[in-house]
This record gives C-alpha cells, structure tokens and sequence, in this order.
C-alpha cells in the first residue's frame, strides 16, 4: 500500500526546532486535511517531506511506499511519486509551461514523450480542468493571477500524476470562483489510488473538497485529529481553544 507514515519527527531550522515530535498517516486514497494558525510549522513539514535542505531532520522517520524517504534525494522522492503543490509558486520568464511540463513529465518518467503524444496528454487534462488551451504556451507563472497561480499548479499534478499530493495552502489569496474551480480540479482528480494532503488555515476551501481526515498541528505537534467535523469545529471556535 502506498501509505505516508511520519513518526516522532523533530525538524530544526538552524537552531530552532519547528517540528516537535510529529505524529501523522496519510492511507492511499485518502484526502487528509492539515490545518493550523500561522507559524504552526505545516509548511515546514511538507517541505521536509519533499527534501528541502534547509530543514534538519534531528529525530523520527518518513515512510512512503516502505522506503525511509530522509534517505532519499529529493528528485528520488519525485520519481517514488511525491508531489508538492508551492503556496507561492515561482514565475519562470521565457519558460512556456507546456515546456516545463513536458521537461518535468520526462525527468519523472525516465523516458522520453513525443511532442505530438504530450500536446494530446496535455489537452486532455486541460479539458478535464476546464483551462483554456492558450495558458499552455503561456510563460510560466509569468503575469499569472493568484488563481492562475494555483490552477497552473493544478494542471501540473494532473499531468505529471503523482501518486500523494501536497498543496500547501491552496486556497490561499483565492476568490470565491477561483477556490470553486480550484477545489473542482482537486475533486476531478480523485481516485483510490491517489493520496493528497491539503495543508490549509480555513475551512472554506474544505466545504467543496470533503476530507477523510483532519489533522490539527499547532506548535509543531499534532494536537488533535478527527473527521470533517473537526474542520467545522475549529471554523466555529477558532484555534484558540486548542492551545495549550
């Protein structure tokens, strides 16, 4: 089974610890929401999941498809079918995105795809997501709105099929249509056997994406998990109850 399983895990920046102790799964097909106030260290752990460098594991263990990923490289955690979905994606000038997908989609897949077979691969998820054929030659990120943004992000985990998902903060600086379409793309590429951690501070965006789970990490720690309900409980009465 393709299960994300974090135990114990302590992560530092420098000589700050972030992570403290970090208990969390994700089973494969699930959607596991994360939530949590500013500075609480989610985007640190999706980071850390993906093998940035700047995080120091000091303590625990990542699993993901039985292999101990802190021993992995972070393109080796690409091609095991990790995926990380930016809070701030990076625009890249002169770059159009279907180049960048395609360069992507061979670099994961260790072969090579014919331009003709990518462009029909490309239109098919772009159909699916309802974006307009054009952004494909668009630069990427370049002039894009907060929502392109993210539907670009979206594209690309269509495209490049990553077995578990991490959107850190998707619906962040989205308005109401553009969280709709956004949360229709993430919900049109649900299956079981496709995983997705969706990092996020409200529950706006958790009223069109329902999740299996909820986790509630403040602090670095996970402080409490439950199901939808919890979401709507931490809407109601905000993370003030939580913290200790």
């Amino acid at each position: 089974m393709n299960d994300l399983i974090v135990k114990d895990l302590h992560v530092k920046v420098e000589d700050k610890e972030i992570v403290r102790g970090l208990n969390l799964d994700i089973k494969q097909g699930e959607i596991v929401a994360l939530m949590g106030p500013n500075g609480s260290g989610k985007s640190s752990l999706a980071n850390v999941i993906m093998g940035n460098p700047k995080y120091n594991v000091t303590k625990g263990e990542i699993y993901y498809k039985d292999k101990n990923i802190l021993e992995l490289k972070p393109y080796e955690r690409a091609r095991l079918g990790l995926f990380l979905s930016f809070q701030y994606p990076a625009e890249v000038p002169g770059v159009p995105l279907a180049n960048f997908l395609r360069t992507a989609y061979n670099s994961l897949n260790g072969s090579k795809i014919s331009i003709l077979d990518f462009k029909k691969l490309l239109e098919e998820k772009m159909d699916l997501l309802k974006i307009d054929k054009s952004f494909s030659t668009r630069y990427l990120n370049e002039g894009f709105s907060g929502g392109e943004k993210k539907r670009a992000e979206i594209l690309q985990l269509a495209v490049l099929n990553p077995s578990l998902a991490i959107c850190d903060e998707t619906d962040s600086g989205l308005d109401i249509t553009s969280l709709k379409i956004v949360a229709n793309g993430i919900n049109k590429l649900r299956n079981p056997e496709k995983s997705i951690l969706l990092i996020t501070h409200y529950n706006r965006i958790l009223q069109y994406i329902k999740p299996n789970r909820v986790y509630l990490m403040i602090n670095g720690k996970i402080v409490k998990e439950g199901n939808a309900e919890l979401a709507d409980e931490i809407e109601k009465d905000g993370y003030e109850k939580f913290i200790n």
